[in-house]
């Protein structure tokens, strides 16, 4: 080799060293008092869930309490709530003092966790958001709020998700709203019911990776691919309608478990943009975004609105797995494109870096296994527990631990 060559490597290698070493998981701020999670006082808010009955229709039922695995709720339907029905037709048909009246009375029965439908609705189109909480923002090196559409069905909060071939698996905890119209404008949004749920955002971070653009992130190109699937988007057993949305948000404080160590733990009121705020940024289409999904060029909203059933999502906080590439990482596939070949061969230096750096991130194995259990937990949302498996294999729901979470 020629001794040009080796004083280059050499002076990469030393300025890596340099750099320093990656941390082995992003920082977490941690609250000191463990979460415990309820329900919801009763004149703060309306806790809703829905099960099916021995014919298979949908019976929404009021929740009154919950210890994890087992949930205590009257059922709606001898208070003349229709079968079949969503949450909001309920709560209109019903009223709030009928509610009330059934919230006091007697009559309460236990439904097991694993049979309450997921809470996320029926719609398959969402509004996500991207680095809306400031130390995830900084842990993600983007600087800007932005939106993309998630495209997913919504699943329940038992379940599980299959870790592809290939796939660097990442998780997010968030709190998702939908609403009970369609959503066209912001007075649109401050007229709405609003219905509040927690929520999960699984991450392809390595088709991320070889489909964003580096440039201009706030795109969201990319974005969508890695953060659509049949099992990307798991969401709480309940559905809350609070009086006051925005007290109610901002008190609400979610976490997330793998393998029973705490990774993000956050409250709403650390959301840079309030779901308001959002609402009015996605009803821009994300203040002129150019999005893609599958090839294709793709619109934020459908029809230039968020229909009803679909969810706006908060964004997350601070602790997910992905970390960017550091100057080390830069150096390392710089040496690589330069002296192992590619160059040579006219690759592409940032096609070669990309797939150099996510071969280093599933060696370093930080990411989700099959096996491992991923726990969403929130103050007053109910949690969401969800199992990695191999593709194809059978989900069997864990055996419940029970914990000090009933009201």
């Amino acid at each position: 080799m020629p001794m040009v060559h080796k004083a280059a490597i050499g002076a990469l290698l030393l300025s890596a060293v340099a750099c320093g070493d990656r941390p082995a998981a992003n920082q977490v701020s941690r609250e000191a008092e463990p979460l415990v999670s309820s329900i919801a006082d009763a004149r703060i808010a309306f806790t809703f869930a829905q099960t099916r009955d021995a014919a298979g229709r949908v019976v929404t039922l009021l929740v009154t309490g919950f210890d994890h695995d087992l949930v205590r709720a009257v059922d709606l339907t001898a208070s003349g709530a229709p079968l079949d029905a969503d949450v909001f037709d309920v709560m209109s048909k019903l009223g709030a003092a009928r509610l009330a009246e059934a919230y006091r009375a007697k009559g309460q029965k236990s439904y097991r966790m694993d049979r309450l439908l997921p809470a996320g609705g029926t719609s398959i189109r969402h509004v996500a958001t991207g680095t809306n909480f400031r130390e995830h923002a900084k842990e993600a090196g983007i600087g800007n709020i932005f939106n993309f559409p998630k495209f997913n069905s919504a699943t329940p909060p038992r379940t599980s998700v299959a870790l592809r071939p290939g796939a660097l698996l990442d998780y997010e905890v968030e709190i998702c709203v939908r609403f009970d119209r369609n959503v066209s404008s912001v007075a649109d949004f401050d007229a709405a019911r609003k219905g509040f749920f927690l929520c999960g955002d699984f991450t392809d971070r390595a088709k991320l990776m070889r489909l964003v653009d580096p440039k201009h992130i706030e795109s969201g190109r990319g974005f969508s691919d890695a953060k659509s699937g049949d099992d990307f988007f798991p969401t709480g057993p309940f559905l809350v309608i609070p009086g006051d949305w925005k007290s109610f948000v901002d008190g609400q404080r979610m976490t997330t478990e793998v393998n029973r160590v705490v990774r993000q733990d956050a409250r709403g009121v650390e959301m840079i943009v309030d779901f308001r705020g959002i609402v009015g940024k996605a009803l821009t289409n994300g203040e002129g975004g150019s999005y893609r999904y599958r090839g294709s060029p793709v619109p934020l909203l459908a029809g230039g609105r968020i229909a009803r059933g679909s969810a706006v999502m908060s964004g997350t906080s601070e602790g997910v797995i992905f970390m960017p590439p550091r100057a080390r990482d830069f150096l390392t596939g710089g040496a690589r494109y330069i002296f192992t070949g590619p160059m040579l061969r006219g690759e592409s230096a940032q096609r070669v870096m990309i797939e150099g750096f996510i071969d280093m991130e599933r060696a370093a194995g930080r990411y989700l296994k099959a096996g491992d259990m991923v726990s969403h937990r929130s103050s007053t949302l109910g949690d969401v527990q969800i199992r990695v498996t191999e593709p194809g294999e059978t989900f069997v729901p864990p055996p419940e631990k029970p914990a000090n979470r009933i009201n």
